[in-house]
């Protein structure tokens, strides 16, 4: 693929500074997420956060709101905890949280991502991809919005709560 200035992207995948991604694990059909090469671990927004071990494994039980503007398609999910860590905000704040192991499918792409857990109730997207995740083949283009696509008009609607 040619890009400006002659550069080869090469095998690596175009990606805009944001995109809506899928976490298929979850059965999360869309999700608007900031590509966020300023964080390392990938985040995404969990509510009802509970964990607890269950026959010998730690798992974490939460809830996920896809669309920013409303409640509706709620998703409950379970994932095996993987660690906890202190993860420090841009503010300077630090708290533990809990990370999970998901699939992320961005621009066209399934990969693997270590995904913390975390209220991100007052922030503009309910889900960051960070550069762990960034780091197995994409390059992210600071001018581009929604490269792999946007969901139908009528559940983009439902992201803004109309």
């Amino acid at each position: 693929m040619d890009v400006p200035g002659g550069a080869e992207l090469g095998p690596y995948t175009r990606t805009g500074w944001r995109e809506w991604v899928s976490l298929p694990d979850l059965g999360v059909d869309w999700i608007k997420a900031k590509i966020d090469t300023g964080a390392r671990t990938s985040s995404l927004h969990a509510f009802d956060l509970e964990h607890e071990r269950e026959g010998g494994e730690r798992v974490a039980r939460f809830t996920v709101r896809p669309w920013q503007g409303n409640e509706d398609d709620l998703v409950p999910a379970t994932c095996p905890v993987l660690d906890e860590r202190e993860v420090r905000s841009s503010s300077g704040h630090a708290e533990t949280r809990i990370v999970v192991g998901l699939r992320i499918r961005l621009v066209g792409r399934s990969v693997p991502a270590e995904v913390t857990l975390s209220r991100r109730d007052e922030m503009d997207f309910r889900m960051l991809v960070g550069r762990e995740a960034l780091a197995q083949g994409f390059l992210v283009d600071p001018a581009a919005s929604y490269v792999g696509g946007r969901p139908p008009l009528a559940l983009r609607r439902r992201n803004r709560g109309r």
